[in-house]
């Protein structure tokens, strides 16, 4: 999945497969999570959000099931 760079102190970068609805995400510390069934209108949110790791601690984890990769 192609990830896009982003600007945060904990993420490095966010991907999204509009046809499987996942959201991958990039951690600066090298680990990447995919979280499933998640709709666009969060990844489209995610990456204008103020703060990206904000949003996704209150939009994202511990609301769609995820694994690490």
């Amino acid at each position: 999945m192609e990830r896009q760079s982003v600007v945060s102190s904990n993420i490095s970068s966010i991907g999204y497969d509009n046809d499987d609805s996942v959201l991958e995400v990039e951690f600066n510390n090298g680990a990447i999570y995919q979280y499933f069934d998640v709709p666009e209108h969060i990844h489209e949110e995610i990456m204008v959000a103020e703060s990206i790791g904000g949003y996704l601690a209150r939009n994202v984890k511990g609301h769609f099931r995820f694994s690490r990769i």
